[in-house]
């Protein structure tokens, strides 16, 4: 449980090594169900690895991770997804040869919705990304921010709790992700979900996120508002101040 008593997605003391690397090192994390946070850093920080923990596709070498009351550290994908947790992927998985429309309300049947029910949050959820006129397109025939957004909108389609996003923003031109931060703001507000979100555009994320988490050679390097973080040295240093010089060092 989040501080104010909302329920949370709750990770704490995440270890995850391969072999004798060390991906992620005691990282704790929690995502409020009325929250919004932002989880950034260069890469190879960990962030996405971070995510797979949470959402079952990678298991961790230590910790645990807890779903409300639930501890949810050894469930599989499909459970968390039937128990309120979704994400989506840096690469949008759609099938092409399908309609915008099919691909979403096979989510939501493959959620365990009635044909009825799957139908009307589909409209539903086309409708809030701005997708209706598109429902009937074949999704291969979508350019990139139409497929980003219909990832989404399956990502919803059952009503989560918690949505996870992977770089939701990634080769989106500047209009486009201006109309999917005003989506995505719209959403929380409306279906109440958390949001996790990864990504490199820091003009969404100090507009969209509420808080930021910092993540640096599987570490946390800093928690707070996006202005505290904009403004811790270490940050700046890290990540924000020069990405490109901080890549280079790892090399």
């Amino acid at each position: 449980m989040s501080g104010n008593g909302t329920p949370s997605l709750l990770a704490e003391g995440i270890h995850v090594r391969f072999g004798g690397l060390r991906a992620i090192d005691g990282v704790d994390l929690e995502l409020a169900e009325d929250s919004i946070l932002g989880l950034i850093g260069p890469n190879g920080a960990g962030k996405t690895t971070m995510l797979n923990v949470l959402s079952g596709f990678q298991s961790p070498t230590a910790g645990r991770v807890r779903l409300g009351s639930s501890d949810i550290t050894r469930w599989a994908v499909h459970r968390r997804a039937r128990n309120g947790l979704a994400r989506t992927f840096q690469g949008t998985r759609l099938f092409g040869s399908l309609t915008v429309r099919e691909n979403v309300e096979g989510a939501g049947l493959g959620l365990k919705l009635s044909p009825r029910a799957a139908r009307i949050e589909t409209t539903q959820m086309l409708t809030d990304m701005n997708l209706l006129e598109h429902a009937d397109v074949r999704a291969a025939s979508l350019p990139y921010g139409g497929e980003r957004r219909v990832a989404i909108a399956r990502a919803l389609v059952g009503r989560p709790r918690f949505l996870l996003l992977d770089e939701p923003a990634a080769g989106l031109n500047e209009i486009e992700s201006d109309q999917l931060l005003e989506s995505l703001k719209a959403l929380q507000t409306r279906i109440g979900c958390g949001l996790l979100i990864i990504e490199h555009d820091m003009n969404l994320i100090m507009r969209l996120c509420r808080s930021i988490q910092v993540l640096d050679y599987g570490k946390t390097l800093a928690v707070g508002t996006p202005r505290e973080v904009q403004q811790n040295p270490e940050v700046v240093r890290a990540y924000l101040g020069d990405p490109a010089e901080s890549d280079a060092s790892r090399q």
